[in-house]
């Protein structure tokens, strides 16, 4: 390995981090803490989101590998990333969906504990020799991802004034992360992830992330639209820290499950954009309704 792919190799869990929080802190600037608690109790929302992350996901899983004929490395990738929903990027991407912030701000720390709860219960009956301890998964979860995103919350909720004339640069500077993670990451596996294309591999994952966005976003049972894009994008992406945290706890782990969880990531913005912009226009024609 070159220099340069050994420095990029040392600084891709650090970028990752930054990543997650700066989207996380930008997104809790917007939230108001009167609509997260009205969210909150909610009973409608609150049962879909149980039902499309920890019922729905995990079928449609079991239903992929059923049909496509998968390696064994992969076929624990798709079940492991059943288990959990919501990628760090969501809240960039409710912003392009015009979403509802408030809702997602009560959507994500939802199922990033379900994902911590969910993955140690759940993972070893799905996935042989996986033994995950919910301690060790759930205290970086808590500080990578809830805490900035409280934080966000509590700044926006006691000093709104700071936290408008800071947002515009927090944005800036999670979109400009997000753009260079995505860049290296890209960087570092392109040459295992050519070979993962010749397998049925990134069709199982094209296959959950576009079922799951269809399907929650098709079938929002009442819910408005903008809370309809929030459950589609949570939905489709999935946690790559939760799903990495889960996958280095199985013993002398296969590489080409990181490389297909990466890979699955990647895919997943590409598509998580898509279907955000699809949203989004869809909020436009519901927001020029409204006004007739």
């Amino acid at each position: 390995m070159s220099a340069f792919m050994q420095f990029l190799d040392t600084i891709l869990k650090p970028m990752v981090l930054v990543f997650t929080v700066s989207n996380l802190f930008a997104m809790g600037l917007q939230v108001k803490m009167p609509e997260v608690i009205a969210a909150l109790k909610n009973i409608k929302s609150m049962a879909l989101i149980f039902v499309w992350g920890w019922v729905l996901a995990p079928a449609l899983g079991y239903l992929i590998i059923w049909v496509l004929p998968l390696a064994e490395s992969f076929v624990i990738v798709v079940l492991l990333s059943s288990l959990a929903p919501c990628a760090p990027i969501v809240p960039l991407m409710v912003l392009r969906a015009r979403g509802d912030v408030s809702f997602a701000g009560a959507f994500i720390p939802l199922v990033m504990i379900g994902a911590v709860v969910f993955i140690p219960l759940i993972g070893p009956l799905m996935v042989k020799g996986l033994a995950v301890n919910s301690v060790d998964l759930a205290i970086p979860l808590l500080l990578q991802i809830l805490l900035p995103l409280a934080i966000g919350i509590a700044v926006r909720h006691y000093a709104r004034t700071a936290a408008t004339k800071i947002f515009p640069a927090v944005n800036v500077f999670a979109r400009l992360i997000t753009l260079l993670m995505i860049t290296e990451t890209f960087v570092l596996f392109a040459q295992p992830m050519l070979e993962i294309l010749g397998s049925f591999a990134l069709l199982a994952a094209t296959i959950h992330v576009g079922g799951m966005m269809l399907i929650t976003y098709r079938f929002g049972f009442g819910l408005k639209q903008g809370q309809r894009s929030v459950m589609a994008l949570g939905n489709g992406t999935r946690n790559l820290a939760a799903i990495l945290a889960a996958a280095f706890a199985i013993p002398n782990v296969d590489p080409r499950i990181i490389t297909f969880i990466m890979m699955w990531g990647l895919w997943s913005f590409v598509l998580a954009a898509i279907g955000a912009r699809i949203y989004g226009k869809q909020a436009g024609k519901t927001d020029a309704g409204n006004t007739i």
